[in-house]
């Protein structure tokens, strides 16, 4: 059984049995035939990942991992806010006429600041302080800026990063606002993950931790049938993760930099609607 999967049943079950439900309340998020989107949940979720020991994706239906990693770098690496430099379609219902996201996710990354040792981005700051100051308990990323939350074609869900390295071990732990459990929630424990991989491998470090909290962590009305479905589904074994020698710059890192082998996963296909 993947721990990943572990972790998805016992959250689902739990907010469908013990979570809160907003049907009579006024809500932003709505479905594409403009009916509102109503949720169940739960006020902070943790869950923990030790990506030394496996990589956390789930086996009770697939995880297009190509398409998360494209999503990662298209952020963290390209720092972009431009849908015409992604793959998939993901961010099109929030993009603007020049098909952009505004101030959002990669823009924020990409602004640089003046510290001390000079000027940095937040990408660039954390590989500093990674080789640089390894015992800092300041290494940080925060896209959630306040002064641009009106240029943004969605607030940022995952929006802060903290990492902490322990003897050879980078750990990390990602604060994320809101998750749609069906739709998001391995999507962006894969991606992740894949950071912290990227990040130690470009500091000469080994991954430790993953730690991800969950502020409102929620299942769709029109998802509750799905995820019922998809939890009474076999488990596998989580796959092996190999990721290229040779990339040892955070900015070489490629889509095809890693591979997952063994990955078993149930194969029926659902078609997800995506409140928006």
């Amino acid at each position: 059984m993947s721990l990943a999967d572990k972790y998805f049943v016992k959250n689902c079950k739990d907010i469908l049995k013990n979570g809160f439900s907003d049907e009579n309340l006024e809500v932003r998020p709505h479905w594409e035939d403009g009916t509102p989107a109503h949720t169940i949940k739960k006020f902070c979720i943790v869950n923990r990942y030790d990506l030394s020991k496996e990589f956390p994706i789930m086996t009770l239906r697939k995880t297009a991992f190509k398409n998360c990693v494209d999503e990662l770098l298209w952020i963290w690496q390209k720092k972009s806010n431009d849908i015409h430099e992604l793959h998939s379609h993901i961010w099109d219902s929030w993009a603007d006429e020049k098909g952009t996201i505004g101030k959002a996710y990669g823009y924020q990354l990409s602004v640089k600041h003046k510290y001390k040792e000079g000027m940095f981005d937040q990408v660039d700051r954390v590989l500093y302080d990674l080789k640089h100051n390894p015992s800092s308990r300041r290494i940080m990323t925060n896209i959630y800026n306040h002064h641009d939350l009106s240029e943004m074609g969605l607030y940022p869900c995952a929006y802060s990063m903290t990492f902490n390295v322990t003897g050879n071990k980078l750990n990390a732990i990602l604060n994320q606002r809101s998750q749609d459990m069906l739709t998001a929630n391995n999507w962006n424990v894969c991606q992740y993950a894949i950071l912290v991989h990227m990040f130690a491998r470009a500091s000469g470090l080994e991954v430790g931790e993953f730690v991800h909290v969950i502020a409102d962590a929620h299942i769709y009305d029109r998802h509750i049938p799905l995820v019922k479905e998809i939890m009474k589904h076999k488990q596998y074994k989580a796959p092996k993760l190999e990721i290229d020698p040779n990339v040892k710059d955070f900015y070489d890192f490629k889509v095809d930099s890693f591979k997952l082998v063994d990955y078993k996963y149930n194969d029926k296909k659902y078609k997800i609607e995506v409140a928006i």
